[in-house]
């Protein structure tokens, strides 16, 4: 009889992937993968940004055979992959302002739409708006809340790497507590961003119950490309946010940026889960619980917590927010999502497209 094979083997695009029927393999496995976002791009070494765009943009491509157009944000995915005059893209590409990807998307979704009825095409061009987490929880926060609204049909995927790192690393609305930014500085009694501050966006999302919202990250490709392959499966606004660490803003050797996002999820630092009409419908289990403290001792921009004579007391507070995470999403195994979805007074509502 042979042994179920566990999810952690099949993670590898080499060794792992043989294990698998080749329908089950990873997108990025093939050699004819789509390759939306090519070789020649200037991002720097071990940027989880660059690794994450490859893997969403390449499964919504594949899952829609290449029938996607994409509208990027102003940041650092923008000006790495485009240095005028030459693009690393490898699809219809279009640069918004920092703020305005959304609207902008929905625009270009509904001229899709349009083009199509009046050629009596039955396929119309799916629309993918992309950014950062400063052009998206932040300067493109009202564009992106208008789009959930009208649950125009548009994928939004936020690239979260918790602050403004192309402009020097300042801080952003994503940027997690106590965490050193060019604008958080680790003085003071209370080093580093603020306490009590910030957006949770997927919430957000789900509090506008539109189709489909998801969280992700660069640790879990598979995952990652199974749940852009979902929002692509529904018609209607969409949000994935993916945890894409950046080895420079968060003073991380280059070679553990995945490292740095497994670390993320097995301390509960970032919960990853799934919702539909505003209802959370599935959780990444943590596989084996790690405390907080393995999660930051990698990073510089918490080098200031783990000095001697730091205060206890942050680093303490820092696993009290990751076990409330464990608590609300259910993500330890036996347990289910407790103060999410009461928080969040979900509704449903028919698709528009």
């Amino acid at each position: 009889m042979l042994e179920k094979i566990k999810f952690y083997q099949t993670g590898s695009n080499t060794v792992g992937n043989r294990l698998l029927n080749p329908s089950m393999r990873a997108i990025q496995a093939s050699v004819d993968r789509p390759n939306g976002l090519t070789s020649g791009h200037r991002a720097c070494q071990g940027c989880g940004e660059a690794l994450g765009a490859r893997y969403a943009i390449d499964a919504a491509m594949r899952a829609t055979g290449g029938q996607i157009m994409v509208v990027n944000a102003t940041g650092c995915l923008e000006v790495f992959s485009t240095p005028y005059p030459e693009s690393a893209w490898r699809l219809p590409w279009m640069h918004s302002l920092f703020g305005n990807a959304a609207a902008v998307g929905s625009g270009l979704a509904a001229a899709a739409q349009i083009r199509a009825q009046k050629a009596g095409e039955t396929s119309v061009p799916r629309v993918i708006a992309q950014g950062g987490d400063g052009g998206t929880t932040d300067i493109g926060m009202g564009c992106l809340s208008g789009m959930f609204d009208r649950n125009d049909d548009v994928l939004y995927i936020c690239y979260d790497n918790q602050a403004y790192m192309n402009t020097g690393v300042q801080r952003s609305s994503a940027t997690p507590p106590s965490a050193r930014t060019a604008t958080t500085m680790p003085i003071g009694e209370k080093p580093g961003a603020d306490w009590g501050k910030g957006k949770d966006v997927p919430l957000i999302a789900m509090a506008h119950g539109i189709p489909y919202v998801a969280t992700a990250t660069v640790a879990d490709l598979r995952d990652l490309e199974a749940k852009v392959t979902k929002a692509m499966s529904f018609h209607g606004a969409r949000y994935i946010q993916i945890l894409v660490p950046c080895p420079l803003g968060w003073g991380l050797a280059s070679n553990v940026t995945v490292t740095a996002a497994r670390l993320a999820i097995e301390t509960g630092f970032y919960p990853i889960f799934e919702a539909e009409y505003g209802k959370v419908t599935s959780v990444r289990k943590i596989r084996q619980k790690q405390p907080v403290t393995n999660f930051l001792k990698i990073q510089r921009r918490y080098a200031h917590l783990l000095k001697k004579n730091a205060d206890p007391n942050t680093v303490a507070r820092l696993q009290a927010m990751c076990d409330q995470n464990i608590r609300d999403f259910g993500l330890l195994e036996g347990t289910d999502p407790v103060a999410v979805p009461a928080a969040i007074q979900a509704y449903e509502r028919a698709e528009t497209i």
